[in-house]
């Protein structure tokens, strides 16, 4: 490592003590989100006369069937926009937040399109009791494109099961990331009966809005989740340069390509990445940076827990790499308060060791507080030390086992019962810090409620989880 690598890069340093942040762009995002679904139960009143047009058992069944339908058909298209990695969006909610709210939006379409389902299938078996079989297959099989918005339906319940936690538990990431990608298959089978058979889709007016509101999403998702990538990736042209070993199981990739201060990179983001290097290339990954972006050279490191990363340790120099991002906004972008604090569990370590790189702060202005399980596992123990040392960082060690699930602490001799407590010993200051904490979703919630108990605000607390 060279001096130059370890030295500030002559960030503009931000404002201290501006409190809350004021408003953002991702507020009138959130207004506009309700806003579709406001128009949307809107457009049902109006062509289906709201309550008052549910008079007899099989109407009610029929229109309330179709309210959750638009409901559901409305909130899919929401979560193909939330996760279209559009950059302002990205940027100014967060990739994290991004997700779990697209995980609750998902989950409430998938209940409303049972909700749907259900309804649809009631109604006709109230119409027909005689003949309430050959009506259920009507209805979701020889009618009108219903065979396809069957097979959709389908698909999509798949993919909701296969996003339960205690499923995820059980997939590799790359089966999981190309099951769920069935839900772009799921929601484009439902599309023609939608059109074809919904009443509220018949008034010219209400088909204009349908058709932007799908537009939108189709062409959000086209841009920039395949023709920007593939655009930076033509471009920037990166190469696997060196692989190196830092743990067990644990290996640095360091990658050349051209003009890559173009993309605005900062330290605490993450790409998804293909290495074109065989079988499997077309599963993306997702990888933080663990050095700061230069304009010609990147570095992640990557810690084996899957095929798609256990392959890392066996790139040769040269491969070719294709990119998504940058994601992510724990970076220096988010500061408010005139002190920094890192913390960071396990390969949650590599964020943090890009901030502390490039960052601009003054000597005794950072902490950096790093557990581990065992000494062997320290990713980056020296890299750390020597930026410590020229540029004035805190740096404390935790090695050892969690002292408990609901701890972030490390077990030893010397711990307290009172998470906070250890913090504030640790960080007289907190208050004052804004605090970047990368690591597992237990620990990181550990972490926040300690955070918060020893004096920290919410709002300076940032995370980047380190799961799927």
């Amino acid at each position: 490592m060279t001096l130059s690598t370890i030295l500030p890069r002559g960030h503009r340093r931000p404002p201290a003590e501006r409190g809350r942040r004021g408003f953002t762009a991702a507020d009138p995002l959130g207004a506009l989100a309700i806003l579709s679904v406001v128009a949307v139960v809107a457009l049902w009143v109006m062509n289906q006369g709201g309550p008052l047009g549910l008079t007899t058992a099989d109407r009610a069944m029929g229109s309330l069937g179709l309210l959750t339908g638009l409901l559901a058909s409305d909130l899919m298209i929401l979560q193909v926009v939330l996760l279209a990695r559009i950059p302002w969006v990205e940027r100014s909610w967060g990739h994290d937040l991004l997700t779990r709210r697209h995980r609750w939006i998902g989950f409430a379409s998938f209940w409303l399109m049972i909700g749907h389902v259900v309804l649809f299938a009631v109604e006709r078996a109230v119409r027909a009791p005689d003949a309430m079989l050959d009506a259920l297959v009507r209805v979701f099989v020889t009618d009108s494109w219903m065979l396809f918005a069957t097979v959709g339906t389908v698909l999509l319940v798949m993919v909701v099961v296969t996003s339960i936690r205690a499923a995820r538990r059980r997939l590799r990431y790359e089966s999981w990331h190309l099951l769920h990608l069935y839900s772009y298959a799921g929601i484009a089978a439902t599309f023609p009966h939608t059109f074809v058979d919904g009443a509220d889709f018949h008034e010219t007016w209400t088909r204009v809005y349908w058709w932007c509101l799908y537009g939108f999403a189709f062409a959000v998702t086209l841009v920039y989740r395949i023709a920007l990538p593939a655009w930076r990736s033509l471009h920037h042209r990166l190469r696997v340069e060196s692989v190196v070993t830092e743990a067990p199981g644990t290996v640095s990739v360091t990658l050349t390509g051209h003009r890559l201060d173009r993309m605005r990179t900062a330290s605490g983001q993450f790409f998804v990445w293909r290495f074109l290097d065989g079988p499997g290339w077309t599963r993306g990954n997702p990888y933080t940076l663990s050095a700061a972006p230069a304009s010609d050279r990147l570095r992640i490191t990557i810690k084996a827990a899957g095929d798609g990363s256990a392959r890392a340790a066996r790139l040769t120099p040269g491969t070719r790499a294709l990119i998504e991002g940058p994601y992510g906004t724990l970076t220096a972008r988010q500061r408010s308060q005139p002190r920094m604090l890192l913390i960071a569990a396990g390969i949650g370590i590599t964020p943090m060791r890009a901030l502390i790189e490039d960052t601009a702060y003054a000597t005794g202005e950072t902490t950096l507080i790093y557990r581990y399980s065992e000494d062997q596992h320290a990713v980056f123990a020296d890299e750390l030390r020597a930026i410590a040392a020229h540029r004035g960082v805190e740096l404390i060690f935790l090695p050892g086992p969690r002292r408990a699930d609901t701890s972030w602490q490390a077990a030893g001799p010397a711990h307290l019962d009172d998470d906070a407590q250890v913090l504030k010993n640790l960080v007289p200051d907190i208050a004052r810090c804004d605090i970047y904490v990368c690591g597992p979703p237990a620990w990181i919630t550990a972490v926040r409620r300690a955070a918060r108990g020893a004096g920290a605000h919410r709002d300076h607390v940032h995370t980047e989880e380190f799961a799927w």
